[in-house]
């Protein structure tokens, strides 16, 4: 998992949790039954039907909009970074991170392109940005929907508690990626871009309407007194009778991979569990540690898991390590967790998504160059959230 592949073998991160998966019921770890039981539906359900609310914006020409305006009114290097950074926080904040950073690429590349200036600060601005801004409510991101399930968090009492250093984080993206990239905002491309953008999709102001009334709908669910799951669920599939956009292309846009991701791994953690290795782990922290869900135990926790695995499976492995945490226990792990991925170009899916974007479009953002402000971007965004929770 922290490798991404097996060597000799072309499989990745989700193929390696469902082999995984179906070893520790073959081998007996887990019964059929166990293992079916172990995988939260009602987490997919929902992890699900924000995809499709995302996929309804994407159909719409939102994100392609979006990116567009941002370069033709960001007349200078500092209004385009101010640009990047706030859409793709704000955008983040109730869609997909991943979804934004998938569509919003490649018009970036090709804008920026043509008026000559260097993508790659902008692209690292979008990556981390848009984790950032996934960390102020329980539906921006994977992680933050996993953990706001187990807990039954509260929609508002989230946005309370995980927007401020959200809200600051994207303070700091900014002005990290401002100063160290400040020599490369004005000086030309050393070669033109490769591979076109493709084809952009216009604005569909119907279609970006249902999607803001879909959007009501998701906060509406999560505020009142319903099954989370199934009220999700209506909004996904009030979504997909459509006359203008077929459901095939809608459900196309969902990342399957990552809910097979989610299913695998919930196998796997509950197979670790059941071996009392989870607990005899817990039990060697506690030994040099009074509190292990101390949000200065955790931090340094989830960064370095979050930059070996991933922060998705950091934060299943925790919530099956450390059962029953409380309330600010859980907005401090799914902020630090989410803060944690803009350390290394492999911290976070949305990452790799614009390095993977960007080099089809001719632009190499590599791992020396998101570090250089990553590094920063993560560590100063974690030492607030530690101030913040503390």
């Amino acid at each position: 998992m922290a490798l991404g592949r097996i060597p000799g073998l072309r499989i990745d991160r989700t193929g390696i949790a469902v082999v995984a998966a179906v070893a520790v019921v073959a081998t007996g770890a887990v019964s059929e039954r166990q293992a079916l039981a172990a995988i939260d539906g009602e987490t997919l359900i929902v992890l699900f039907a924000m995809m499709v609310v995302s996929a309804q914006f994407g159909a719409a020409g939102v994100y392609d909009d979006c990116a567009r305006r941002i370069v033709a009114l960001g007349r200078t290097p500092t209004v385009l970074l101010a640009g990047v950074v706030s859409v793709a926080g704000g955008l983040s904040t109730v869609l997909a991170n991943d979804v934004v950073v998938f569509a919003m690429t490649p018009v970036l590349c090709a804008g920026l392109g043509e008026q000559g200036r260097d993508p790659r600060p902008f692209l690292i601005a979008l990556a981390a940005a848009s984790n950032a801004g996934s960390a102020a409510t329980p539906i921006g991101n994977p992680q933050n929907i996993l953990i706001g399930r187990a807990g039954d968090l509260g929609f508002l009492e989230f946005v309370q508690t995980c927007g401020p250093p959200a809200l600051i984080a994207l303070v700091i993206v900014f002005v990290i990626v401002r100063l160290v990239w400040h020599k490369h905002f004005t000086a030309p491309l050393s070669q033109p871009l490769g591979a076109p953008s493709g084809e952009q999709i216009p604005l569909d102001t119907w279609q970006t309407g249902k999607g803001c009334l879909a959007l009501v709908a998701v906060v509406a669910v999560f505020l009142m007194p319903l099954e989370t799951g199934f009220g999700m669920l209506c909004v996904a599939a009030v979504l997909l009778l459509s006359r203008r956009l077929a459901s095939r292309d809608m459900l196309s846009a969902v990342d399957w991979h990552l809910l097979l991701l989610f299913a695998g791994l919930f196998v796997v953690t509950a197979a670790t569990t059941a071996t009392g290795l989870s607990a005899r782990a817990l039990d060697t922290l506690t030994y040099f540690v009074d509190d292990p869900t101390a949000v200065p135990v955790l931090a340094p926790v989830l960064l370095l898991l979050s930059n070996l695995v991933g922060n998705v499976p950091t934060v299943i492995l925790l919530l099956e390590l450390l059962p029953g945490l409380g309330t600010a226990d859980l907005h401090a792990i799914a902020v630090l967790s989410t803060f944690a991925g803009n350390l290394l170009l492999v911290g976070s899916l949305a990452n790799l998504i614009v390095a993977e974007r960007a080099a089809w479009c001719g632009v190499h953002v590599g791992f020396a160059s998101f570090a250089r402000s990553g590094v920063p971007i993560a560590l100063s965004s974690m030492a607030v959230a530690i101030l913040w929770f503390a």
